[in-house]
């Protein structure tokens, strides 16, 4: 049997249990079921290793507590600093041109709105992107020339009124 079919196998036979003990533990079902994938997650990264253990089971359950725990202390931590802070400002823009442009850009496929949300809207430079999306340069300037060329498309006069109509429907 391959690492792989190991972990299949595991992960049909315990995936649920392994959620339900975490929901005890958590009091939250997506919370669990993150836990759990997560686990799940980082034995796919070590197939071999995992294939070996004597308990995967228990390895699983144990991982995703831990992970379950680190979350909720960063959540902790994220709270207790928010409460220090106040409530972040409102920085949406509400005007036609920008609901435009964010609708549009919720149409172009991950690669091209990452890299046009990261360069133009964060304002990092081109090697920068590429570092924090993990592509080539090359690759970067590439999807900006086609987000660009597929922005311009979809905000057109003609289709601009639509577009605004629908980040009204989904905002």
């Amino acid at each position: 049997m391959s690492d792989d079919d190991v972990i299949g196998e595991v992960y049909s036979g315990c995936f649920r249990r392994l959620v339900v003990q975490l929901y005890a533990v958590t009091g939250d079902l997506g919370e669990a079921q993150e836990a759990v994938q997560e686990a799940f997650t980082r034995a796919l990264a070590a197939p071999r290793r995992f294939a070996g253990l004597d308990n995967p089971e228990a390895w699983l359950r144990r991982v995703a507590v831990n992970v379950a725990r680190s979350r909720h202390r960063r959540r902790r931590m994220l709270d207790g600093l928010l409460r220090r802070i106040g409530p972040p400002p409102v920085v949406a823009d509400t005007a036609p041109e920008h609901l435009a442009l964010l609708a549009a850009l919720r149409r172009l496929p991950d690669g091209q709105r990452h890299a046009l949300a990261l360069h133009y809207l964060v304002d990092l430079p081109v090697e920068e992107v590429a570092r924090t999306l993990g592509v080539s340069v090359g690759t970067v300037k590439s999807r900006l020339s086609r987000g660009r060329q597929a922005l311009a498309l979809l905000l057109s006069s003609s289709d601009a009124a639509a577009i605004v109509g629908r980040a009204d429907v989904r905002s």
